[in-house]
C-alpha cells in the first residue's frame, strides 16, 4: 500500500475508523430472520467480532431483513465482514438456500444527526411492519457496543 502524504496522515490520525450502517435482505424476501436462534448466533457472532476491534452497535433484526450499524479497526472489510456475518446466520436456517440477496446497502455514518435519523428509521420498522405497537416491544433489537457517532478532531 502507498504511503499517504504526511497531510493526509495527520487528517487520517484525527478521525476514528468509519462507522457503517447495514442492511442486507433474505433471498425473495423470506422471514428467516427474526427468531431467537438466529438472534442468538447474530449475538454471538458480534462478540467475536469485539476481539478484533469489530464493534456492533444498534440493530434490528426483521423477518426479511436486518439493519445494524458497525465500526471496525484500520484493517476492516465490510463486504468480508457481512460475507462472514450471514454465513454465520446461514448455519442455524434450515430451509433451502439460497437464504439471501447478493450485496447490501451500507452507508457512511459521518455525524451524529444522520446516526440518529437512520436509528430512528431503524428502530420504527417493527411498528411500521404491525410487528409491535412499541420499538422497545421488537425483541429482535439491541446495542451490543456503544459507537460513537462523531469523529474526534
Amino acid at each position: 500500500m502507498p504511503e499517504r502524504p504526511p497531510r493526509l496522515e495527520r487528517i487520517f490520525d484525527c478521525y476514528d475508523a468509519p462507522l457503517y450502517f447495514v442492511t442486507f435482505n433474505t433471498h425473495r424476501r423470506r422471514h428467516i430472520l427474526a427468531n431467537p436462534k438466529i438472534h442468538e448466533r447474530f449475538k454471538t457472532f458480534a462478540s467475536i467480532g469485539e476481539s478484533r476491534g469489530i464493534g456492533v452497535g444498534r440493530y434490528v433484526l426483521m423477518p426479511d431483513h436486518a439493519h445494524l450499524f458497525v465500526r471496525g479497526s484500520t484493517d476492516f472489510v465490510l463486504a468480508q465482514w457481512v460475507r462472514l456475518l450471514k454465513r454465520e446466520l446461514s448455519k442455524s436456517i434450515i430451509i433451502e438456500r439460497p437464504h439471501w440477496q447478493s450485496g447490501f446497502f451500507d452507508h457512511l455514518i459521518r455525524n451524529s444527526e444522520s446516526y440518529s435519523q437512520k436509528w430512528e428509521y431503524v428502530r420504527e420498522n417493527p411498528v411500521r411492519a404491525n410487528l409491535v405497537s412499541d420499538p422497545e416491544g421488537w425483541p429482535y433489537q439491541g446495542e451490543l457496543v456503544r459507537l460513537e457517532a462523531l469523529q474526534r478532531l
